[in-house]
């Protein structure tokens, strides 16, 4: 991890990049849908509503460790982040499974909304989601990767606050979303 440290920014750059290949390749629907095990019908079904419960979980500890950071547990603190982002990672696997097995779910509501707020809050949603990857890789790396004692005097409190921002409202407004396709209409 000591030499690791030196090189947070080329590995943020890595894991962003792939990131993005793998967002990429699973919006353009490049891997055909055959290469994957079909889940029964029941579990697809369940699958939107079982990622917003992730998502949920994740604003909650996102903010459970900001709470903790601002309270000076630093151990809590890391443990609700790496938790976070074991979520972040669980979500991103079962949305991609889903996207690449069934594609994405159309908007069943009224055309206006759609065009006027259903579209536009997707495309917002989609950007602060990409801005979302290299801002926590960034801020994980930095943190695992120092010392507890030298993080004072790295970025991570700065980068760690952007981070928490873009995913909160990367979740939030992903269930927002949720609600409009599952909940709504």
């Amino acid at each position: 991890m000591h030499q690791a440290r030196h090189h947070v920014p080329q590995f943020t750059g890595v894991l962003t990049a792939v990131s993005f290949a793998i967002v990429l390749v699973v919006i353009a629907g490049v891997v055909p849908s055959a290469l994957f095990p079909r889940a029964p019908t029941t579990v697809m079904a369940v699958i939107p509503h079982a990622l917003a419960a992730v998502s949920a979980a994740a604003i909650g500890t996102i903010l459970a460790g900001l709470r903790a950071i601002r309270a000076g547990d630093v151990d809590r603190h890391r443990t609700l982040m790496v938790v976070s982002f074991l979520l972040f990672g669980l979500f991103l696997t079962v949305d991609f499974y889903r996207l690449a097995v069934v594609g994405p779910t159309a908007f069943a509501g009224p055309a206006v909304v759609e065009t006027y707020l259903y579209l536009p809050l997707l495309v917002g949603h989609a950007a602060v989601a990409l801005l979302t990857f290299p801002a926590v890789y960034y801020a994980l790396l930095v943190g695992v990767t120092n010392p507890r004692g030298t993080l004072p005097a790295t970025r991570h409190a700065g980068a760690g606050r952007v981070a928490a921002a873009l995913w909160l409202l990367t979740f939030g407004s992903g269930l927002v979303i949720y609600a409009m396709l599952h909940l709504l209409w």
